[in-house]
């Protein structure tokens, strides 16, 4: 390893600002909120949804798809640029059926099981929800093992 004098200007363009910080931590506060209030983080939303029974996460889920569509269709087009000033460059993905089922099995399974998606786990610890430090538990545990075996999966 060897080492290289830096500059205080090349050590803030490496390192986020305070400022940026606190925007993600106030845009993940409001994705928590809308979570919460579009009742997302429900488990009984949740589970009419995996009994057919209600049509309110479908939406909302389907709502979900047709934005991120939009959005990335309009990063492409108009070639944005982050606000450190870098293109965004948004990847195709490469097709692969058995990695996309695998992934949705597991991901489906825990989904049904804990009754709660990945991304409300913090929102419903927030909330007052504890048992999620279980699912949270888990969840690490699952990426941990995701990192063991990622060479023997079909990527």
């Amino acid at each position: 390893m060897t080492y290289s004098p830096t500059t205080s200007a090349d050590r803030t363009r490496s390192f986020p600002s305070v400022l940026s910080l606190l925007s993600y931590l106030l845009a993940g506060t409001f994705f928590g909120v809308v979570l919460v209030k579009s009742e997302a983080a429900s488990w009984y939303r949740i589970q009419e949804m995996f009994r057919f029974q209600s049509f309110h996460m479908y939406g909302l889920i389907g709502s979900a798809v047709l934005t991120g569509m939009l959005t990335t269709g309009l990063l492409r087009r108009f070639q944005a640029r982050a606000l450190t000033g870098q293109t965004i460059h948004v990847q195709s993905k490469d097709p692969g059926l058995p990695r996309y089922v695998l992934g949705g099995l597991t991901f489906g399974l825990g989904w049904g099981l804990a009754g709660v998606c990945p991304g409300p786990i913090f929102t419903l610890l927030g909330s007052g929800v504890w048992a999620m430090l279980i699912v949270l538990l888990f969840a690490l545990i699952g990426t941990w093992l995701y990192g063991v075996l990622r060479d023997h999966l079909p990527h």
